[in-house]
């Protein structure tokens, strides 16, 4: 179990999943993941705050898309709250349009139309909300317009 550790940090959940696959009775994990616990090996809390750092830089996850992934990873919705306190809405609207602009690169021989549905998916795949999908892609595609 520390291996899994030593990769990276892994919530109380997953931990509990993998002593379940190796066929670790639930008398012995209960106490073992107990004790991690009292000594700051797992701390789901921490985890949490960590995962949304990480993949909202990384790969540019809206608050939706990481909720839904820290619930596949059994964090408490108090924990995962706590994590996304620290993402305003202006970072979150930062972030989109930074995607946004980066992805119409990719788009530019496309019509106007075609790049609007393109981005506008690409964003709500990523997890964010529809409205502020809507006005990202709208200022993004003005500002292409605007530059050429």
């Amino acid at each position: 179990m520390l291996d899994q550790l030593a990769v990276r940090a892994r919530s109380r959940h997953e931990l509990a999943e993998k002593l379940r696959g190796k066929d670790v009775p639930h008398e012995v994990a209960e106490p073992l993941l107990d004790r991690f616990t009292e000594v700051g090996l797992i701390d789901d809390a921490a985890f949490a705050q960590s995962w949304v750092e990480q993949r909202s830089r990384t790969k540019g996850l809206g608050r939706r898309a990481l909720v839904q992934e820290l619930r596949l990873k059994g964090v408490d919705q108090v924990h995962i709250e706590a994590a996304l306190a620290e993402i305003g809405a202006d970072e979150e609207r930062e972030a989109a349009r930074a995607l946004a602009e980066k992805r119409l690169r990719t788009l530019s021989r496309l019509d106007p139309p075609v790049q609007r549905r393109r981005l506008e998916g690409f964003l709500a795949r990523k997890g964010y909300p529809g409205s502020l999908v809507s006005e990202v892609v709208r200022e993004a595609l003005e500002q292409q317009v605007t530059d050429e």
